[in-house]
């Protein structure tokens, strides 16, 4: 079983990824892995914390001589930022820590904080906010960029785009070498592969901090070359669609999720909406007339590129505060406000590829297995046989 956990708060030391069941053999840049967290901090609209943080990924575990060797993989990635928070955030308690705290007590609508504060029973919402921070995601892509080079060895790429910054959307198909094309570029804007949109998509997030407040929308991942057959319809919990969408849901701020053209076959009659399914005599293979259900079908999927989209509700930090309740005093307040994003959803984007790739790679691993590379391609191959004499 492929897994993986991460640590660390918002401005602590660190944060600490680790990754179990990679088979051996898989070749590892950390190059690759370093231009992955570059992207996740690009994007129009970001905030202060992104001029301080340059991630770096140290692999202290795992990975020898530019190769997995199959034992479990650490990732370090040091914040910057801890070098003003030392004080704030001590490790051990000490004498006149207490006046050193930056407590929160105004608690932000939309945020973890009251929540959070209320189940472990905090009146200062700084621990909850720590953790609850998207700071955490940049380890999520580490260990996503290690996922990929695993699909990698085995023609699976996987990139995103984004759709929608407000009520601004890209209402035209995208081909993979338009997404290849984005992915290479060093001038990240919005993400968005249509210049005219993008330029659009600028005007609504100056619009929101010119009004103090944020903007959401909506990206999608597309995963290429995934071949038909991972996940399954067997049980509940192996539907790679149900495990994709708790992929997505579980970033920050993600609100929903759609597999394929969900919202647009929920409006219209079954004969619009399925994929019809035919056969190329010359190549051996069955091919489909569109690609509606996303590459999935029963929780499999079905030889066509996966496709899943993530709504991302505008971010709860407000430069204009909503009103709350102070937590000590129970009195109204506005909400706290700490340095903070006007738009996020280029990083999203890039956060749900390093998702999508973790599930795809566990989806991956279940049905090839193997302990090397080699054992994994091995296995590959032979079900790749299979299909060709299907």
């Amino acid at each position: 079983m492929l897994r993986f956990e991460t640590a660390g708060e918002s401005h602590g030391e660190c944060l600490v990824a680790t990754l179990a069941g990679l088979p051996a053999g898989i070749p590892i840049s950390i190059e690759a892995v370093n231009r992955e967290l570059w992207r996740r901090q690009q994007g129009y609209g970001r905030g202060g914390r992104m001029k301080i943080e340059t991630d770096r990924a140290e692999i202290v575990a795992g990975v020898r001589h530019s190769h997995t060797i199959g034992s479990p993989i650490a990732v370090l990635i040091r914040n910057k930022d801890w070098q003003n928070w030392t004080e704030a955030l001590p490790v051990e308690d000490a004498g006149g820590a207490e006046d050193k705290r930056r407590p929160v007590t105004r608690p932000r609508p939309g945020h973890a904080d009251l929540a959070g504060a209320i189940k472990y029973n905090f009146h200062d919402a700084r621990y909850v906010l720590e953790r609850a921070s998207a700071r955490e995601t940049a380890a999520r892509v580490a260990v996503g960029a290690l996922a990929k080079a695993l699909l990698g060895a085995f023609g699976i790429e996987v990139l995103s785009h984004v759709v929608a910054v407000g009520a601004v959307k890209l209402e035209r198909a995208v081909e993979w070498p338009e997404l290849v094309a984005l992915s290479r570029k060093n001038d990240v804007l919005l993400g968005c592969v249509d210049p005219a949109v993008e330029a659009r998509m600028k005007e609504v997030v100056d619009e929101a901090y010119g009004a103090g407040d944020t903007i959401g929308g909506v990206f999608e991942v597309v995963a290429h070359g995934v071949p038909a057959g991972l996940g399954s319809h067997a049980t509940w919990d192996s539907r790679l669609d149900g495990r994709l969408a708790q992929a997505i849901v579980s970033i920050q701020a993600v609100k929903g999720v759609e597999v394929g053209r969900a919202a647009e076959g929920a409006a219209s009659f079954g004969s619009k909406v399925q994929d019809t399914i035919h056969y190329d005599r010359a190549e051996r293979r069955f091919t489909r007339g569109a690609n509606r259900a996303g590459g999935l079908e029963g929780g499999i999927t079905n030889g066509q590129d996966v496709v899943v989209r993530g709504f991302l509700k505008p971010i709860s930090t407000l430069r204009r505060p909503l009103e709350s309740v102070d937590l000590e005093t129970r009195e109204p307040a506005l909400a706290a406000y700490e340095r903070s994003d006007v738009c996020v959803v280029p990083a999203a984007g890039v956060i749900g590829e390093a998702m999508t790739a973790i599930a795809l790679a566990q989806a991956f691993l279940e049905k090839f297995g193997g302990d090397s590379l080699a054992e994994t391609r091995r296995n590959f191959e032979g079900y790749l046989q299979q299909v060709r004499n299907f």
